[in-house]
């Protein structure tokens, strides 16, 4: 526990911790990172404060345009975010109906336990462990045997058009019903879906 810190680092799961807020592309590479909120924080509020979100609130992520996601269909999907339950559902974020993904703690073991260190030493871990993980998906790539099936992300959609970015309810469920009819038909399903339901 960082001295004089109260209960601010004291997360949910009843331990202490930092946050490590991350984007991933579909190579499993982290393409953003904010490390070092405090563990008590609500995943959503942390990424509200984030450069992430302003950019999005801004408009300045230069993200494409809606459009087919393939040429077998003629309606505009939006570029998403892909995330998990913490966050809330809107037109740029797209949460699975269950279960949030993981690809960083499993490589790197020394994540598994208490970082017995000062705060920002954790934060410098954290992001080398970042750094690592980027280099060695350029040099090795990704191996899929390597993971159970449910550790793996949705391959990465990117955000899109600003339409009020913050927009909950029918409008984002629209968008995620639309996502979950494409990948379950012949166009957009994998092969190993299904058994990993």
């Amino acid at each position: 526990m960082p001295e004089k810190s109260g209960s601010m680092y004291y997360n949910y799961k009843n331990y202490f911790s930092i946050v490590l807020l991350a984007v991933a592309d579909s190579n499993y590479r982290f393409t953003y990172i904010d490390i070092g909120a405090y563990g008590k924080e609500c995943d959503f509020t942390i990424f509200k404060e984030s450069s992430l979100w302003n950019l999005m609130e801004k408009n300045e992520l230069h993200m494409p345009d809606p459009e087919p996601i393939n040429e077998l269909q003629d309606q505009d999907f939006p570029y998403v975010f892909l995330d998990d339950e913490a966050f809330a559902l809107t037109t740029n974020l797209l949460r699975p109906f269950k279960r949030a993904f993981g690809i960083l703690s499993n490589k790197w073991r020394i994540l598994h336990w208490p970082l017995n260190v000062a705060t920002n030493f954790a934060v410098d871990i954290v992001k080398a462990a970042c750094i690592l993980h980027n280099i060695i998906r350029e040099k090795d790539g990704l191996h899929y045997e390597e993971h159970e099936i449910n550790e793996l992300p949705i391959m990465g959609f990117e955000d899109a058009v600003h339409q009020a970015n913050y927009v909950r309810g029918q409008h984002a469920n629209e968008i995620r019903n639309k996502y979950a009819e494409y990948f379950v038909s012949d166009a957009g399903s994998v092969p190993w879906q299904n058994s990993s339901i």
